[in-house]
């Protein structure tokens, strides 16, 4: 990442705040992620086991995925700049409802609703930020904005995450505590849309004058709006491939972190409290990885095209696994986690800038929305596939196995496929 180049984005006054608004929710994000993880997975009161950790990745992640169409059609209708003002207001009147629940011990249908429809609304948030980005940087410098603004944002997640133990130090890791935890969340996601509010209006986009005429019908019928854009999709191809690598990826590194899950609470801990510190430690060394991405990848495809260095990416996710989880002890993966947190955010950022650039902004929240769908949505299956075979401590040897050969075989043919399609290096 060049010095040069970062001021350079930095100097833009739009971008900066587009930026903070991104810290900002996703600072809240991170602390809402901890409050639920432990209330779910590491409460005192409660056991986890593999097919449970499942049934809640997949209340919460699969049914708002099938949301990522709508969403997509709306934020290439409705002023961006809004969405990021009003998505946060929307999730801090549903976080307290969230929070009463909570502080009453529930934990039924009614709660995983509630937590449903928090997550579902960050989709159009988090569309809308991908989607806004090209407006407020020049297209040279997309892919030094998207490691510097997705992986911080993402380091801050993990930021949160502390911010969230510290709070659970605080108030304590009971229903009651929780429920404080969740409300200082719903103030945090006001600050979130005040902070958007200093945005010009119209400054995200979409400009709908650079539509098509049946692109602006078709945002009037979500089923067909999808459509329309997954046929723009299958024309980029650039964007088709690099669409498939991520959803592959999702699928793996879930079952690697619902391993991760069941090993920090059955296996590298003796308590639920010792096992969520444990996993917030593997949390932020994963984190650690993320920045390291954002780091070296601008560097590399400085020299390198997208889809080699994706193509890279995924070979070393099974080198990594395969030298570093195959004993299943504590430190050898904990460092396996920071190798796949390289992996990871680098495949995203690639894939990221592949969309942008190949896919025409009219699309570009539709298509961003379809990405956060199938983000989402193959994670909930991968968590459903390792329930169906992962023992309670995490352990299995033939899962792993799987999962490695997965990753070389993925490379390979990742390779193979967006042959023709590779980007120039530029130098």
């Amino acid at each position: 990442m060049r010095a040069s180049e970062l001021r350079a984005i930095l100097r833009g006054r739009d971008f900066r705040r587009l930026y903070a608004t991104r810290l900002t929710s996703q600072l809240t994000d991170g602390v809402f992620q901890v409050a639920l993880a432990g209330y779910v997975f590491f409460s005192p009161e409660r056991q986890t086991s593999a097919g449970k950790a499942a049934a809640a990745f997949a209340v919460t992640l699969l049914p708002y995925s099938a949301l990522g169409p709508f969403a997509g059609v709306l934020i290439d209708r409705w002023r961006r700049r809004q969405i990021l003002v009003w998505t946060p207001v929307l999730r801090a009147v549903m976080i307290v409802l969230v929070a009463a629940l909570v502080g009453a011990g529930q934990d039924g249908a009614a709660f995983f609703v509630g937590v449903l429809m928090l997550l579902g609304v960050n989709r159009f948030f988090l569309a809308a930020l991908s989607a806004g980005l090209p407006h407020v940087v020049k297209r040279e410098h997309l892919v030094t904005a998207n490691a510097f603004a997705v992986t911080s944002g993402t380091v801050i997640a993990f930021a949160g995450g502390g911010v969230g133990y510290l709070l659970r130090g605080l108030f304590g890791a009971g229903h009651a505590g929780t429920a404080l935890i969740l409300l200082c969340c719903g103030g945090m996601f006001l600050l979130a849309g005040l902070v958007a509010t200093s945005l010009p209006r119209g400054v995200l986009g979409p400009h709908l004058e650079e539509a098509a005429p049946q692109t602006r019908e078709a945002l009037g019928n979500v089923l067909r709006g999808l459509v329309d854009g997954g046929r723009h999709i299958v024309r980029r191809r650039p964007a088709a491939f690099g669409l498939a690598a991520m959803s592959f990826h999702r699928f793996l590194y879930g079952v690697i972190l619902i391993m991760t899950l069941l090993l920090c609470r059955n296996r590298f801990a003796d308590d639920a409290d010792a096992g969520l510190a444990t996993f917030a430690m593997m949390l932020g060394v994963s984190g650690a990885g993320f920045f390291a991405a954002a780091v070296i990848t601008p560097l590399v495809v400085r020299r390198i095209s997208k889809q080699a260095w994706i193509t890279v990416l995924l070979a070393a996710g099974a080198a990594c696994l395969l030298l570093l989880g195959t004993p299943f002890s504590e430190p050898l993966w904990a460092a396996g986690g920071f190798a796949l947190g390289v992996v990871s955010q680098g495949v995203k950022l690639c894939v990221d800038t592949i969309l942008q650039e190949s896919i025409d902004d009219a699309y570009r929240g539709r298509v961003f929305a379809v990405y956060d769908m199938l983000f989402n949505a193959t994670f909930a299956a991968a968590a459903a596939a390792a329930a169906a075979w992962l023992p309670a401590d995490g352990v299995s040897y033939p899962t792993l196995g799987i999962v490695i050969a997965a990753y070389a075989v993925g490379a390979a043919v990742y390779w193979a496929a967006s042959s023709g399609t590779r980007d120039s290096a530029i130098a």
